[in-house]
C-alpha cells in the first residue's frame, strides 16, 4: 500500500523547498500525493464588489495555476496525485481527507509563513506608510 501525503500549499516555490527532503527519498515515486491549495484570504469587504461565484472562479483559477507549477515537481504518475482546493478550517478539512482510510496520511504544511514581515518587506512598508498617512492627517487637523 503506497504512503499518503497531504500537502497544504499556497506558494509553489516555497513548497518545493519544504518538500525537497520528501522528494529525495526513494518511496516518493510510490507516494499518493494529495495537494491542497490554500488560496489567499479575501477581506470581508470584498463582497461589496465581487460576487460569490466570481470569488469561487478566481479561487479555482488560482489553484489551477498553482497545481500546474507543482505537478511537474512531484514527478509522480498521474493517478498518484489528487488536487483539492481547501474550504473551511484546515483541521476539519484534514479530518475529512483522512476519513475512510485505514492508515493516517502524513500531513505537510508547505504554506509560506505569514510572519516573514521583516523590515523592508512589503507588509512592513505598508504599515509604515499607513502610520505616516495617519500622522499626516492628524497633523493637518
Amino acid at each position: 500500500m503506497p504512503d499518503r501525503v497531504i500537502v497544504y500549499v499556497d506558494d509553489a516555490a516555497h513548497a518545493q523547498q519544504v518538500l525537497a527532503p520528501l522528494f529525495a527519498r526513494d518511496a516518493a515515486a510510490r507516494t499518493q500525493w494529495v495537494l491542497v491549495a490554500c488560496a489567499p484570504r479575501m477581506t470581508h469587504r470584498i463582497s461589496k464588489w465581487v460576487s460569490h461565484s466570481a470569488r469561487e472562479n478566481w479561487r479555482t483559477k488560482w489553484a489551477e495555476k498553482l497545481f500546474t507549477q507543482m505537478l511537474p515537481v512531484l514527478r509522480a504518475p498521474a493517478g498518484a496525485v489528487t488536487t483539492v482546493v481547501a474550504k473551511g478550517p484546515l483541521a476539519e478539512f484534514t479530518e475529512q481527507l483522512q476519513a475512510g482510510h485505514a492508515r493516517a496520511a502524513q500531513v505537510v504544511d508547505a504554506r509560506r509563513p505569514k510572519s516573514d514581515a521583516a523590515p523592508g518587506a512589503p507588509g512592513a512598508l505598508g504599515s509604515l506608510l499607513t502610520g505616516l498617512g495617519l500622522w499626516w492627517v492628524l497633523a493637518l487637523d
